[in-house]
């Protein structure tokens, strides 16, 4: 049997990065509220939040897998706390690994609106020479609409305060040309140890950088509607073969935004399950 977990603090627990981080109370409410979507995904799978682990025999010889909604460090040392076989779950390298894939930083290539500063002063002088736009800053690491600020031309000085914060912890900050957006959209894989695969299309909605819904309508539908193009999917394709095969295995979700002008861009890559996964097997599998 295997034994799916939903953790949807995951984005927050890479972010801090340490093995005892505490999420906060509604993160924790929300996971065992919620913890049935993983049967979309997992249909013969035991499901629970990663609360409810006192309630599974870890160490009993029917579980024989476990799967996550994300993994991080935290989650695996709180299985192992609860008797989980280390054969179960991946290695500290690989996890670590993960973590440095989900760093904004990695994905910038892709990212021709976008640039990460280390300094302020790197911020201010790329703005300026971008006649001061609109701006969006964001943490490498955050999740959850946490870890973003719009900045409309010029840092105040609670921006430049928690942008500085950002870099002494995280390194940099992403800095992003605020887009005029028609649509939000993901393209879902699974990347495997030698080959990813694309596994479907998702379309949802967001609101000041937080997630708020997926729009329930089928891969074709959503195609048509974001006039996906071949030599998108063949860039990303090519990205994830060149960079993520080989080290990282699991589902992998790439949001993508369509502007009022009809171009595509890349928000950012999701290394773990997603809300768009959940809406394409409930759209795609009735």
């Amino acid at each position: 049997m295997t034994l799916a977990i939903f953790n949807p603090e995951h984005d927050l627990c890479l972010a801090n990065g340490r093995a005892h981080y505490v999420p906060p109370r509604s993160a924790i409410d929300f996971a065992r509220r919620e913890a049935g979507l993983m049967q979309v995904l997992y249909p013969d799978a035991h499901c629970c939040s990663v609360y409810d682990l006192s309630d599974v025999n870890l160490q009993s010889s029917i579980i024989d897998s476990v799967v996550a909604w994300g993994w991080d460090l935290r989650l695996k040392r709180l299985l192992q706390k609860h008797g989980c076989p280390d054969k179960l779950l991946p290695s500290d390298e690989s996890l670590e690994t993960l973590r440095q894939l989900q760093h904004r930083s990695t994905i910038v290539a892709l990212q021709p609106h976008a640039f990460c500063a280390t300094s302020i002063d790197e911020i201010l002088k790329t703005a300026s020479d971008m006649g001061n736009p609109q701006l969006v800053l964001k943490a490498p690491w955050s999740g959850a609409g946490r870890g973003v600020r719009f900045v409309d031309g010029t840092l105040s000085e609670h921006d430049r305060r928690w942008a500085e914060k950002v870099i002494a912890v995280q390194r940099c900050v992403m800095v992003e040309r605020r887009l005029r957006v028609r649509d939000e959209y993901a393209i879902e894989y699974r990347v495997d140890a030698d080959v990813a695969r694309q596994t479907g299309l998702s379309l949802f909605v967001s609101q000041g950088g937080v997630y708020r819904q997926n729009i329930l309508i089928r891969d074709d539908e959503i195609r048509k509607r974001v006039s996906l193009q071949p030599e998108t999917e063949e860039l990303l394709m090519k990205w994830i073969t060149e960079h993520v095969v080989g080290r990282y295995v699991g589902p992998l979700g790439v949001d993508l935004i369509l502007d009022t002008s009809g171009n595509t861009h890349v928000s950012e890559f999701n290394f773990r399950h997603t809300m768009g996964m959940v809406a394409h097997e409930q759209v795609n599998s009735e």
